[in-house]
């Protein structure tokens, strides 16, 4: 998996997050990804962990990106041990009608409550 750094044309909000023009509550990072604490928190510990390569969403992926989705969801698990949560639950939004907002990918860590099913 190549390192990657963070790309100049992503006009997200992530991507300024990762250009450091916008500060963030950072909970782990390293040359794949960033891991921080949502701004408008769904639980007590909601985190989002990000690719440092621009990557619109999961419906986007394709298959050489397998070790970058693959690590995603390690550093996911690694955040919510490290936040003390003993179940958590891990959402990705694809797409504007699953309510995706922001459209770089993002794995929301969310934990610290009971979570009900279905979600929304």
């Amino acid at each position: 998996m190549a390192a990657s750094v963070p790309e100049p044309e992503n006009p997200t909000i992530f991507g300024r997050i990762l250009r450091g023009e916008i500060p963030c509550d950072q909970v782990y990072a390293d040359e794949h990804c960033l891991a921080f604490r949502d701004v408008a928190p769904q639980a007590p510990v909601h985190i989002l962990v990000i690719p440092r390569q621009h990557l619109v969403n999961l419906a986007e992926a394709e298959p050489d990106q397998a070790a970058l989705l693959g690590h995603l969801l390690l550093v996911a698990a690694q955040v919510a041990k490290q936040e003390g949560l003993t179940g958590f639950r891990t959402v990705i939004n694809s797409g504007e009608e699953a309510g995706q907002t922001v459209f770089h990918l993002h794995v929301h860590v969310i934990g610290g409550r009971p979570l009900a099913w279905p979600p929304g």
